[in-house]
C-alpha cells in the first residue's frame, strides 16, 4: 500500500486525530481572564484590607481576603499619566518616553495589550486613559479625555467622537464595564479588561448617595498634618500642594462666587464640576454643601476661628470629600464581582485592584502625590486567582508597577520581551507572596516633572524593605530614612554617623540600580524652569525663534551665551549681519538642551547651520561618564535632524577646561571628544576640535584666553570665531 492510502486509512480509523492535533494538549490550562480595576490616586491608607482607621471598602477588602495584598507595592513615577505609561510598556519612565503629565504616550512602542492580543486574548479599556493620543492595542476602547469629570462626563468613542453619559463618572464606567463583559465581548475568548476610574482624582465630587458618609463626624487627623519639614530637604518646604496654604475656594473646597478670605484659599471661584451639573444636580449638591460653607462664612466673618481651627475645617472637608469618591469606586468593584459570580466566572477569572499610585491624607501636610515618601510611593495592590493565590495571603515581596505587564503575558502563557524592564510576579504570586530567590531587594523610582504644578522638585532613589535614599539632583543632596524606625519619614540620616555604612551601601545600591535600568540623565529631557534666570532666558530665546528667518544658530550654555557679554563684538563682526541667533544658556547640561529644543528654541527656524557645543557641565557638574554625556550629545544630533532635516551641524568638541592638562575634568571632556568626533557622517554633521587654538603649546590655558580656565574672554571669542570662519563659509553661511 502507497504512503498516501496508508494515511488516509490512519485518518478513516481515527477520525478525531486531526481534532486532536488543533486542540489543547490533555491537562493544558486554560488561559484565565483577568479583570484589571484601576483607579487614580486611591491611598493604601484608605482601603480596610490595608488597615484603614478611616474608611470601610467591603468590597475591595473581599478581594484580599480572598485572595492576597501587597504592603510593599510601589509606583516607579508618583504622577497619573507616566505611571500608566509604565504600566501598559513595564519599563520606567525615561525608557517608554512618558515621563510628565503633558507628553504624548508614543503608542507604537511595545505594550503588554498588543501581547495579549497575540496570545489569542481580547482586550478592553474604559475609563481614564490620560496618555494623550489614543490607545493602541485594544479591541475595544472608551475613554475619558485627559483628567475627565465627574458629573456628566464625556468619553471618546473609538471613532473618536465624544458622547456625553448623564449621571456619576465612577457608576457609568462601571456600568461600561458591566455591558462590554456580558454583551460586547467574545464569550469564546479569554479576557483583559481594564476598568479605570476618575475618582478618587481631585476636586473630589462625590455621588450624592455618599453625602450622609461621615456628616456628623470628624475623620481623624494623621499626626504628621502639621510637619514643619525639618531635618529633611530644604526643598520640602517650597511645596505647593498644602492644605493649609493650597486649596482653592471653588474647585476644591465647593464655596460659591467670590474668595472671601484670600489669605487662606486661593483661585477665582469656578467650580467646573458644578457648572456641568443639571439644576437638579446642583440642587442636590447645593442642599448638601450650602448650610456647611454658610456656618463656616458666618463663623470666619465673626472672628471665632484661628488658623489652626480654619486648617482642621479645610482638612475635614478634602477628607470626607476624597472618602466618598472612594466609597463610589468601591461600590463599583462590588458590583463587577458580582456579576463574575452569577455568570460562572469566577473561577477563572484574575481580579486585580491598584491605583495609578498612593496620596497624601494630610500626611506631612500634604494633598497630592509626587514626592517619594511612602503614603504615595505606595500603591494598592489587591489581587485574587482562585486555585493560585491562597485567600488571606499578605505578601511582604517588593512589586512595582512595571511587573503587571510581564506578570498579565505571563499569565496568558506569553514570552515577555527581554526589554521589559519589569518582573512577572507569579512565581511570587505561587509563593504566598513571598520573595522568591533571586527576587530583587530594592525598587528604583524617578520623578522628572520639574517647575510644574505643585512645586516638587525632580528627584530619584531607592527603597529597600527597611531604607530609604532619595537625591535632589538641584542641591545635589540626598536624604536616607530608616523606615524601621521613622516611618513617617520625618529626619533624615544621611549626616548619622552611626548609618555611615548604610548610608554608603544605599549609594551604592541606588546606583547600581540606575545602570541596571539604563538611567542616563544625559539623554533625558529636564527643565530648569524652577529657576526663574533660566526660565526667562528660555522664554527669550523661543520668542527670538519664533520670529524666523535664521540661517546660523549656535546652541550650547554659558560658553555659547558669552558670545552676548565678552564676545558681544566678535559675534558683531562675524555674525551680525548673517542671521545669526545664540541659543546658550549658562549653566546648562545636555539634557536641558533635550528640553529647549522640542520646547520652542527651535519653533520656527530651519538654519543652514547650527553650532552644537554641549557637555561639559555634565562633567563639571556630576562627572558624568563619557559614554553617557557622548549619549546625550547624539540624542540632540537626532533632534536636529528630525526637526530641520536640511540643517548641517557643525558639532564642536568640549573646549578644555582646568589649567592642567591632567584637570581629571579636562581629561573627562577629551574621552567624551573621543566618541562623539565618531557622530560626523560627512554630509548633515561635520565634527571639529579646535581646542588648541586657547591652550598653550604645554596643554595650559592662559589666564589671557580662559580667566577661569573654562570660560573664554574677548580673545577667546575672536579665536573661536576664526578657528570655525572656514568651516562655515564650506558649509553655506
Amino acid at each position: 500500500m502507497c504512503l498516501m492510502s496508508r494515511l488516509a486509512t490512519a485518518f478513516l480509523v481515527f477520525p478525531s486525530l486531526l481534532t486532536l492535533v488543533n486542540s489543547p494538549l490533555p491537562g493544558a490550562e486554560k488561559q484565565p481572564n483577568i479583570l484589571f480595576i484601576f483607579s487614580d490616586d486611591h491611598a493604601p491608607g484608605a482601603i480596610g484590607a490595608y488597615g484603614s482607621k478611616i474608611n470601610k471598602t467591603p468590597n475591595l477588602d473581599r478581594i484580599a481576603s480572598e485572595g492576597a495584598k501587597f504592603r510593599n507595592s510601589f509606583c516607579a513615577n508618583s504622577i497619573c499619566g507616566p505611571s500608566r505609561a509604565c504600566i501598559l510598556t513595564g519599563k520606567h519612565s525615561h525608557k517608554n518616553g512618558f515621563l510628565r503629565n503633558g507628553n504624548e504616550f508614543d503608542g507604537t512602542q511595545m505594550t503588554f495589550p498588543k501581547l495579549m492580543q497575540q496570545a489569542g486574548y481580547q482586550t478592553a479599556v474604559i475609563g481614564k486613559w490620560h496618555l494623550s493620543s489614543n490607545p493602541v492595542g485594544f479591541d475595544y476602547w472608551e475613554i475619558l479625555p485627559g483628567q475627565g469629570s465627574y458629573y456628566n462626563p464625556d468619553l471618546i468613542q473609538m471613532d473618536n467622537r465624544k458622547k456625553r453619559y448623564e449621571g456619576y463618572c465612577t457608576d457609568i464606567i462601571t456600568d461600561l464595564g458591566l455591558k462590554w463583559l456580558k454583551e460586547q465581548r467574545d464569550p469564546d475568548k479569554p479576557f483583559i479588561m481594564m476598568c479605570q476610574h476618575k475618582a478618587p482624582h481631585r476636586n473630589w465630587a462625590p455621588h450624592p448617595r455618599h453625602f450622609s458618609l461621615y456628616k456628623n463626624e470628624d475623620v481623624p487627623e494623621p499626626p504628621t498634618l502639621l510637619d514643619d519639614y525639618r531635618d529633611r530637604s530644604a526643598l520640602l518646604q517650597e511645596n505647593e500642594m498644602s492644605i493649609k496654604d493650597h486649596f482653592f475656594w471653588a474647585h476644591d473646597m465647593k464655596f460659591h462666587g467670590e474668595v472671601l478670605f484670600p489669605e487662606y484659599f486661593i483661585g477665582d471661584g469656578k467650580n467646573g464640576e458644578y457648572a456641568r451639573m443639571t439644576d437638579e444636580q446642583k440642587a442636590t449638591w447645593d442642599a448638601q454643601y450650602e448650610p456647611e460653607n454658610a456656618d463656616f462664612i458666618q463663623r470666619m466673618k465673626a472672628g471665632e476661628l484661628n488658623d489652626r481651627q480654619i486648617l482642621s475645617w479645610k482638612y475635614q472637608r478634602y477628607i470626607k470629600d476624597y472618602l466618598r469618591c472612594i466609597q463610589a469606586v468601591d461600590d463599583g468593584v462590588g458590583r463587577m464581582l458580582d456579576y463574575l459570580d452569577e455568570a460562572g466566572l469566577a473561577e477563572n477569572t484574575i481580579v486585580i485592584y491598584s491605583s495609578d499610585q498612593g496620596f497624601y491624607l494630610g500626611e506631612h501636610g500634604w494633598y497630592d502625590k509626587r514626592w517619594m515618601f511612602e503614603q504615595s510611593l505606595q500603591m494598592p495592590f489587591l489581587i485574587r486567582w482562585p486555585g493560585t493565590i491562597t485567600p488571606g495571603t499578605d505578601g511582604p515581596a517588593l512589586i512595582q508597577n512595571i511587573d503587571y505587564g510581564p506578570t498579565f503575558l505571563d499569565i496568558a502563557g506569553a514570552e515577555v520581551p527581554s526589554e521589559m524592564q519589569g518582573r512577572s510576579m507569579v512565581e511570587v504570586l505561587k509563593n504566598g507572596g513571598r520573595p522568591t530567590a533571586g527576587w530583587r531587594d530594592a525598587i528604583y523610582y524617578a520623578y522628572y516633572e520639574n517647575a510644574a504644578v505643585h512645586n516638587v522638585p525632580v528627584h530619584d532613589g531607592v527603597r529597600t524593605d527597611r531604607y530609604k535614599l532619595m537625591f535632589f539632583p538641584r542641591t545635589k543632596e540626598f536624604n536616607l530614612f530608616d523606615l524601621r524606625k521613622d516611618p513617617d519619614e520625618l529626619k533624615s540620616l544621611h549626616a548619622d554617623p552611626e548609618y555611615a555604612v548604610i548610608f554608603e551601601g544605599m549609594k551604592k545600591r541606588y546606583r547600581d540600580l540606575q545602570n541596571f535600568y539604563d538611567v542616563n540623565t544625559a539623554v533625558i529631557p529636564a527643565t530648569r524652569g524652577d529657576e526663574k534666570g533660566w526660565q526667562q532666558r528660555d522664554n527669550e530665546l523661543t520668542a527670538n525663534a519664533k520670529k524666523g528667518g535664521v540661517d546660523l544658530a549656535f546652541i550650547g550654555d554659558s560658553i555659547t551665551q558669552g558670545w552676548e557679554g565678552s564676545g558681544r563684538e566678535v559675534w558683531q563682526k562675524y555674525y551680525g549681519q548673517r542671521k545669526a541667533i545664540n541659543l546658550g544658556i549658562g549653566g546648562d547640561r545636555t539634557e536641558h538642551v533635550i528640553w529647549r529644543l522640542t520646547h520652542g528654541n527651535f519653533s520656527n527656524i530651519q538654519p543652514k547651520v547650527a553650532v552644537l557645543m554641549i557637555g561639559t557641565n555634565n562633567t563639571g557638574h556630576s562627572d558624568q561618564a563619557p559614554h553617557q554625556v557622548a549619549a546625550g550629545i547624539q540624542r540632540i544630533l537626532e533632534i536636529l535632524k528630525a526637526q530641520t532635516p536640511e540643517t548641517k551641524v557643525l558639532l564642536l568638541g568640549i573646549f578644555p577646561r582646568g589649567k592642567s592638562s591632567f584637570d581629571p575634568k579636562r581629561l573627562n571632556n577629551m574621552a567624551i571628544n573621543q566618541i562623539i568626533r565618531r557622530y560626523a557622517d560627512g554630509k548633515g554633521v561635520h565634527y571639529a576640535d579646535i581646542s588648541n587654538v586657547f591652550m598653550e603649546e604645554d596643554g595650559t590655558l592662559p589666564e589671557s584666553i580662559m580667566p577661569d580656565a573654562l570660560h573664554l574672554s574677548e580673545e577667546g571669542y575672536k579665536r573661536w570665531a576664526e578657528a570655525i570662519e572656514p568651516m562655515l563659509r564650506d558649509l553655506g553661511v
